[in-house]
């Protein structure tokens, strides 16, 4: 059971503090708090665990403090999205709103190579009105032989240039715990002159400690990938670890299954579970077309299959988009042959917002009919 306190309610008003005291003589019941600051106001919810179904929703709602109570119906139960359950499907972060109704792209490198190639994609995204991007310092690789990342020492220019350029939010995956406070000094270092929104990769995706340690720091927002051989199921359970641990900032990505029946595709495109997981959970969803397709193949059309895949995505609700670019594909250490162009990106932007405005009218038009 969730209980919805009133907007801004003080932790330190005697209201709550009686409110804590009634819960914590119910039997068999343990409470854990999680509050969300938000620009305009902050929303807390106590999580009620254990044995509830005895619990009278009317008498919940009766208690001080309590705005609204949600009995939690689904396996998914902080992030699920619950019979009754009304609360925002959003988060703000550095000044961008996340949520089932947003879209976003992140274009970018992959892997960062050098500070030259990154500030020319930076400036790029600022000149087309972008102000988010992927910039990968930590690669996990097949091959141990393979690139594996500039890691810690690429943070600081990285960071530096977001900043220059406006960049709000840089999506970055991590594979340690290490790199989180790698991460967190050289924003610090550096100023915080932008944002980073931390990515699981699908290699780490049923890394339980993993999730654990990440879930339990709420300064920067979660990117999860499914799992790119496990059910929709398993990898939604692991957005739950992030989110139980006290983190429900997270984004779920979608990126392809693995299997040769996606063939001659890198993956097995899994973008029509977009509505399958917002309709589950609360949770943004992410789509990411380059390593669901892997190449820069062509249909007879002319569109690229990268573009045709992220295009079935935003119909379908996408709310992020995670897309690789970079200025010199042919020098990139990873990833080049899926690389658009830069001078691709406009129109990629462009055909991006035909697909959103497309999916805006078949919701209009699904509303029609509803009413």
């Amino acid at each position: 059971m969730i209980l919805i306190l009133a907007p801004n309610t003080r932790t330190d008003a005697a209201e709550y503090l009686q409110l804590l005291d009634h819960l914590a003589t119910l039997q068999g019941v343990q409470v854990r708090v999680h509050s969300e600051h938000g620009i305009e106001q902050t929303l807390t919810e106590l999580y009620l665990i254990g044995n509830t179904q005895s619990l009278d929703v009317a008498d919940m709602q009766a208690l001080p403090c309590v705005d609204r109570v949600v009995r939690v119906s689904q396996e998914y139960r902080v992030l699920g999205r619950h019979k009754d359950d009304m609360r925002p499907a959003y988060f703000d972060y550095n000044g961008v709103r996340f949520g089932q109704d947003t879209l976003h792209v992140f274009a970018g490198l992959c892997a960062v190579d050098n500070a030259e190639h990154v500030e020319i994609m930076l400036r790029a995204l600022r000149d087309n009105g972008q102000v988010c991007t992927r910039m990968g310092a930590y690669k996990p690789r097949t091959s141990p032989y393979a690139f594996q990342g500039r890691g810690k020492t690429c943070l600081p220019y990285v960071f530096e240039l977001a900043g220059k350029y406006g960049i709000k939010v840089v999506a970055m995956e991590i594979t340690h715990e290490s790199h989180l406070h790698e991460i967190s000094e050289a924003l610090h270092q550096t100023g915080n002159p932008t944002g980073v929104m931390l990515q699981i990769g699908t290699r780490n995706t049923q890394n339980f400690e993993l999730l654990k340690i990440v879930g339990r720091q709420t300064e920067m927002p979660i990117l999860l990938k499914r799992g790119f051989g496990i059910t929709l199921d398993e990898s939604l359970n692991a957005a739950e670890y992030l989110a139980s641990e006290g983190n429900r900032n997270v984004v779920f990505g979608l990126r392809g299954m693995k299997t040769n029946m996606g063939d001659p595709h890198r993956n097995l495109v899994d973008f029509a579970h977009v509505p399958v997981v917002k309709r589950l959970t609360r949770m943004p969803v992410c789509v990411d077309p380059s390593h669901s397709v892997g190449s820069r193949a062509a249909s007879p059309d002319g569109i690229l299959d990268v573009m045709h895949v992220t295009a079935q995505g935003v119909l379908a609700g996408a709310n992020m988009v995670l897309v690789d670019f970079h200025p010199a594909p042919t020098q990139a250490l990873v990833d080049g042959p899926q690389a658009l162009l830069l001078r691709e990106l406009p129109h990629f932007l462009e055909d991006v917002q035909i697909a959103r405005e497309a999916y805006l009218q078949r919701v209009k038009l699904a509303q029609k009919y509803q009413n």
